[in-house]
């Protein structure tokens, strides 16, 4: 069985992975927005709920978050998943 180069399969996904990426940010750039009020200058103000919602969130260590938020981390790992899951299988 041929030695698997890890290093290049982890670069042969740096295209794939970062347009999950991408995908994955402006999902979540069109959900702030829809949940912003937008000013009359085109400025977005955050209502303070969320404000602090995400604050807190993204003060807090993931081993200290509710499990729903963990739930909502875990389906955003699983857009990446199948991808490497693939890459995984085609060098073995």
């Amino acid at each position: 069985m041929a030695s698997v180069d890890i290093e290049q399969v982890l670069s042969s996904l740096e295209e794939t992975l970062a347009k999950v990426e991408h995908e994955r940010w402006s999902h979540w750039q069109r959900y702030l927005h829809a949940k912003c009020v937008t000013n009359s200058d085109g400025s977005l103000t955050i209502p303070s709920n969320f404000a602090a919602k995400w604050s807190r969130q993204a003060r807090t260590s993931y081993a200290d978050l509710s499990e729903s938020e963990k739930q909502s981390d875990r389906e955003q790992v699983q857009r990446y998943l199948p991808i490497i899951a693939e890459a995984v299988r085609a060098a073995s």
